[in-house]
Parts: C-alpha cells; sequence; structure tokens
C-alpha cells in the first residue's frame, strides 16, 4: 500500500521481523478509526445541534508524521472502505482489508504473536488511529494499565469457563474512552472446551465496540476451535530471523552487538528467550548444564541421573520465578480479609477466610506447574538445538548452528552418530515436548527421552 513503509514504528516497533502483519493492523487501525469518525458524523448529522460541518475534524498526525504521506493515505482509503457506513466496507474494499471484530494471531513460540496482539490494541486506542506510541491512547495499552484494554494471560495450565465468562460479560460494556473494548487472550489454546464456548457466543453475537484478539500457535483445532477460527481474521507472523532479533536486543535493551547475535541465534529466532540469556547470567548457566547431558549419557544409570538432574533444574527455575509472587498475593488476601486485627470478630472472620485461601492455594499451584512445564520446554528446546546441529554436520548442510558455543561437540556428536542417529536423538527431545504438551508426566517423559538419547 502506498506510504505505509513510511510511517514510524510506533507501538509496531518491537514486533520483529513482521512486516505483512504490521500493515494488515495498520491498515485494519485506519479502518477502526474511520469508523469512529463516521459514527460521530452520523452522530452530529441527526442531532439538533451543529451541522455536519461542524463534526469533529480527523486530527492531525502526531509528532514525527509530519513529513509523511502514510498516515493521509491510510486515514483517506480507510474512510472510503468504510463510505457505506460503521462496520462496512465501500465497494473498492479489497476482500478482507478493513476492520473486523475478532482477530486470531498464528506462529511459533518467541514469532511475538502477544506482542503483535498488544500493539494493535495500542493502535485502536490511539487517538490518530495509527499507533503513534506518543499519544495517551498509545502508552496506556503499553504499559497495561488501559481501562477498555483486558488481557487474559493464564497463570495455570487452562483457561476455565467461570474466567471467561466474567470476561465476557465486562467486555459487552461501552468502551469508558470512547474507542473500543479490546480483549486480547494470549495463550487461547489454553481454553477449555467450556471456556471456548462462552467465548463463541461472545464472537458471533460480539457487542458494538468490543473486539477480541486471541494469540495461539495454529488454527488447528487443537488450538483453536473451527466454529471460532470460521468467526475471526487471521494474522499469521512468521519466526523471525536471528538478525532481525539481534537488531532489537542492541536498540532496545542496549546489548553489544556480539552478545546480541549469540543470543539470537542460541533462542532460534525466539524473542524472549534471546532477551533473557543477552541479559541473565543464570540462564545462560541453565543452558550450558542442557548442553552437556549428551556427554552425560554413558548408560542407564546416568540417564536417569540426566533426568532427575534436568527435572529438578525446571522446579527450582520455576519456584524462583514464582515464590515472591506467591508470598505477595496471600499476604495481600489476608490482609483484605482482616488478617492481625485484634477487633471483635477477627478470629472469626479468618475462620471464614480459610476456604478463599485455599482457591488461592489451588491458583497457585496450578501456576507453579505451568511454570516448570515451561522451563522444562526451555531447556528441551536448547536440547533439540543441539542434535540437529549434529544433524546439519552429519549432512554436511550448508546452515548455520543454532549453538556455535558446542559446535565442535556436535560435530564430535555427527561423526558418531551419522545423520540416521541424529535424526533419531532429535524425534526423541521432540517426542518428550509433545507428550509432556499431551499431559504425561514430566518426569516419565524425560526419562524415557533420555533412554532414547543413550540408546540412540
Amino acid at each position: 500500500m502506498p506510504g505505509v513503509s513510511a510511517i514510524p514504528p510506533g507501538v509496531f516497533a518491537d514486533l520483529v521481523g513482521q512486516d505483512e502483519a504490521v500493515d494488515t493492523l495498520r491498515r485494519a487501525a485506519a479502518s477502526a478509526a474511520a469508523q469512529l469518525r463516521q459514527a460521530a458524523l452520523a452522530r452530529v448529522a441527526s442531532s439538533a445541534g451543529p451541522t455536519v460541518a461542524g463534526a469533529p475534524a480527523r486530527p492531525e498526525a502526531p509528532a514525527g508524521f509530519e513529513d509523511t504521506d502514510g498516515f493521509d493515505d491510510l486515514a483517506a482509503e480507510a474512510e472510503a472502505e468504510n463510505a457505506d457506513g460503521p462496520g462496512g466496507a465501500g465497494p473498492a474494499a479489497e476482500p478482507g482489508a478493513g476492520m473486523t471484530h475478532a482477530w486470531i494471531f498464528t506462529g511459533p513460540p518467541g514469532s511475538g504473536r502477544s506482542v503483535a496482539a498488544r500493539a494493535f490494541a495500542a493502535a485502536l486506542q490511539c487517538a490518530y488511529g495509527t499507533g503513534c506510541g506518543a499519544c495517551p491512547g498509545c502508552h496506556t495499552t503499553m504499559a497495561g494499565t488501559h481501562a477498555d484494554v483486558r488481557l487474559v494471560v493464564p497463570e495455570g495450565l487452562s483457561i476455565g469457563v467461570g474466567e471467561m465468562r466474567a470476561l465476557v460479560l465486562r467486555a459487552a460494556s461501552t468502551p469508558s474512552g470512547g474507542r473500543w473494548q479490546v480483549v486480547i487472550i494470549s495463550d487461547a489454546d489454553r481454553l477449555t472446551e467450556a471456556a471456548g464456548n462462552a467465548l463463541l457466543k461472545a464472537v458471533e453475537e460480539p457487542p458494538p465496540r468490543t473486539v477480541f484478539l486471541l494469540c495461539a500457535p495454529s488454527t488447528h483445532p487443537d488450538d483453536v476451535s473451527v466454529t471460532i477460527r470460521s468467526r475471526c481474521r487471521l494474522v499469521p507472523l512468521r519466526q523471525p530471523a536471528p538478525e532481525a532479533v539481534a537488531e532489537v536486543l542492541v536498540r532496545r535493551d542496549g546489548i553489544a552487538p556480539d552478545l546480541a547475535r549469540w543470543a539470537a541465534a542460541a533462542a532460534q529466532g525466539h524473542v524472549g528467550r534471546a532477551r533473557r540469556l543477552a541479559g541473565d547470567p543464570e540462564a545462560r548457566r541453565r543452558r550450558d548444564a542442557v548442553l552437556a547431558v549428551p556427554r552425560r549419557l554413558t548408560g542407564v544409570g546416568a540417564a536417569f541421573d540426566a533426568a532427575s538432574a534436568l527435572i529438578e533444574a525446571a522446579e527450582a527455575e520455576a519456584a524462583a520465578s514464582v515464590t515472591e509472587l506467591d508470598e505477595a498475593e496471600r499476604a495481600a488476601l489476608q490482609t483484605a480479609l482482616g488478617a492481625g486485627g485484634t477487633g471483635r470478630g477477627a478470629a472469626g472472620a479468618m475462620r471464614g477466610a480459610q476456604g478463599q485461601l485455599k482457591d488461592l492455594e489451588k491458583r497457585q499451584k496450578s501456576r507453579a506447574t505451568r511454570a516448570q512445564r515451561d522451563a522444562l520446554d526451555r531447556a528441551l528446546v536448547d536440547l533439540a538445538g543441539f542434535y540437529r546441529d549434529a544433524l546439519i554436520a552429519a549432512l554436511r548442510a550448508p546452515v548455520a548452528p543454532v549453538h556455535t558455543d558446542t559446535a565442535a561437540l556436535a560435530e564430535a556428536g555427527a561423526q558418531k552418530w551419522h545423520a540416521e542417529g541424529a535424526l533419531r536423538r532429535l524425534e526423541a527431545v521432540l517426542e518428550c515436548r509433545a507428550a509432556i504438551e499431551a499431559n504425561v508426566k514430566p518426569r516419565i517423559a524425560v526419562e524415557a527421552m533420555m533412554l532414547s538419547l543413550w540408546k540412540g
């Protein structure tokens, strides 16, 4: 689209290597802004007040947009697409272009699904309809404090029907800021069947100013139900190139270029993992321990020891990430329930609050389980990268290794296992990930994997 590339990145600056998706979202945000403007014009025209000529004008572009044609092109094209009225597209509109009430962002881990959804939400709340990154709508949305943007991040293994019903009920309210109610579900693949049905009802009959943004690995029925998928517009994201990830680490996080390039390659294009590896020495130490596993597999006993070490490391990492939050939540709930009070009835109130404390402990336990599985999955991704390096070394493929610091070890493995053995070991790691995702107990899945890696 002419002029789009001239627009400064704004809220989309951290969406790495997704130019096509950004263009799509910019067009939709401009279309949404045009819908609001046309609705305002219609209200003015039907009122007894000022005439249409006195309707609010389209706001001028924010600082940094003055010398570009992209803003005016987007706004003019969006208004043409919506010439038939809010929610409709003009005769010249492209099929599938413009704004709709439900979206699905898909892509592999690290591609930026939730980043894209949050940036799009900011663009919808933007005073200019572009996602400028400077106006209050953009700023509060990106900071997570906008009153009309709700982010659902499952703390446990799934999103339950009770949580979804409450969310849908709140999302039906009128936007307090006068623009859009936006609901972001960061892991829509974790919706239970009942929660999915509750969401489907809202997506089928959406409130007039509510937008649902779903993030999932794919549109496979195991991730998103077919009925929900059929009512959403799809925004596919790709795995960003390591060079693009490294550039973001240098520009945004101030990471040294050499370290940024290494972290981006080791994280296999996953922006979040690359940031952790570049900025956290403990994360690098855990990775080193995982990549030492192939050298430790000298027998059956060593395989079980390696499995135990991997599980225990994941548990320790998860505990470190949730302990502080658990304690803060428990202290806040106890204070709200009157803990420490000495007045009449204080002891009885605390006895009556035991049920709420048990509910909190149940949620925290579920969150800890999710954190353990996420930590274990990160370790398995690193291990899969090592055997992938061994496979490409055996095949003499002209492909850069994932783990440059263990390339010599991968080469030695390739000479010992050959391509078939490296491939079997890679498949064993991937099968372990799939088994854990299918709710096989992690210890059983990891022990089976370690034995497969030892036997080859």
